[in-house]
């Protein structure tokens, strides 16, 4: 009530103020256009132009209303449209993953115009119909994913190299995966793709420079990567050795290669062959030495007494490895070799005797014998050539003989 009193007093004293304007501020406002003219007070002509100005601003406000139901029905249209691509997104995506290839694509092609994200609805349709066997049309899809989205190569190559090794397209997908490692050179879905890749093509050097990214992303495990790496060395050796001359290429190899791999036996044989192709037998004496200290194994230890380098040295350094391993066949093997090319022919006896005397074998039988032979004792060397071939006998696979036949 008494804010009522207060605006009815206030509205009177605001209408007196006017009236007193109205008296004291005589005027009047002249308009005139062409020949015609109006005239009114001052006073009456401001009321006028307020009354037009609200009437113009109740205008504009009606005409935007009018227009509003417009807009209003677009944007309904535009949700609803994306709602459906949802839905049909969805869609298409169980049966991708429930292995409906053909509704998978139709769905996912069908909605992605509309979706919020037509990137995955082109991707993820042309894995539908790379399944089906299509594989134009996948790669249709692939460039349509491209230009759906900005920034979208590094997400489409994968895809498309990953499609390129199922179609066994390996040289294609290697080209991929390669640009996108120079854009991209840590991410861990490109390498673990060229891993793939360089394995279908036995791209070998590319295994090896790889696997260190590999292992520091922990996208391998310590023991896929030693074989890994001891695979790749092993080709790559192998590869070099067969060509003539290629022993410096042989060594930078081994030069390069991680220092636990030195001691892997296999690699230190290879290295052993190509070095003696090489006719760079010194150096690969040291090499199964300095092997031998750490890693003792029988088939180096043969291989050092098959070497042409200083025989005495060589003897010399066996002699001392019999010290620490008096009953070990295979040494003892090689130092009745050593002792042959040292022109000791009774130490060569007593040496191969030994080997025999710890392990039966149809190879000491045979250096034996031959020893014999040309030592004039031909009633021995007859004797363990027999040995020889019955040792080598009993190795052979049990099959069908002329004197186990009925007559």
């Amino acid at each position: 009530m008494r804010k009522l009193i207060l605006v009815v007093v206030f509205g009177l004293a605001i209408g007196a103020l006017f009236g007193q304007l109205m008296q004291s501020v005589p005027g009047y406002w002249l308009v005139r256009v062409g020949d015609t003219s109006f005239q009114t007070s001052f006073w009456f002509g401001l009321v006028l132009l307020f009354a037009v100005f609200v009437v113009l601003h109740f205008v504009l406000r009606l005409l935007m209303r009018l227009r509003r139901p417009v807009s209003r029905l677009k944007v309904w249209n535009t949700r609803t449209r994306q709602r459906n691509a949802m839905r049909r997104t969805v869609r298409g995506l169980v049966a991708l993953a429930e292995g409906r290839w053909k509704r998978a694509e139709k769905s996912l092609t069908k909605a992605a115009d509309d979706s919020s994200t037509p990137l995955v609805n082109y991707l993820s349709a042309a894995l539908a119909a790379h399944y089906q066997g299509r594989h134009d049309q996948a790669d249709a899809l692939l460039k349509r994913a491209h230009f759906s989205t900005e920034g979208s190569d590094a997400a489409v190559g994968l895809v498309q190299a990953q499609l390129m090794l199922d179609r066994q397209q390996f040289e294609e997908a290697l080209a991929t995966l390669t640009r996108l490692e120079k854009q991209l050179p840590d991410h861990p879905q490109v390498l673990k793709l060229l891993k793939q890749a360089y394995l279908s093509v036995n791209d070998w050097d590319g295994i090896r420079r790889l696997m260190p990214r590999l292992a520091r992303q922990q996208l391998v495990g310590d023991d896929e990567r030693r074989h890994m790496e001891q695979r790749a060395y092993r080709e790559l050796i192998l590869q070099a050795a067969r060509r003539p001359g290629d022993v410096e290429r042989v060594r930078n190899l081994w030069a390069e290669m991680p220092d636990y791999l030195r001691g892997d036996v296999e690699l230190v044989g290879l290295y052993t062959e190509a070095l003696v192709r090489g006719k760079e037998e010194g150096i690969a004496e040291r090499l199964l030495r300095q092997t031998l200290k750490e890693h003792w194994d029988s088939r180096l230890v043969l291989r050092y007494g098959l070497l042409n380098v200083d025989a005495g040295r060589q003897l010399a350094y066996a002699e001392k490895w019999l010290q620490e391993r008096p009953n070990d066949p295979d040494l003892l093997l090689t130092l009745g070799r050593l002792s042959l090319r040292n022109a000791y022919w009774g130490k060569a006896q007593e040496y191969f005797e030994a080997s025999q005397r710890q392990r039966p074998s149809g190879v000491v039988c045979a250096e034996l014998a031959r020893l014999f032979a040309n030592l004039g004792d031909h009633d021995k060397s007859q004797l363990y050539y027999r040995q020889s071939v019955e040792l080598l006998d009993k190795s052979l696979p049990a099959l069908p003989q002329p004197s186990d036949q009925n007559p």
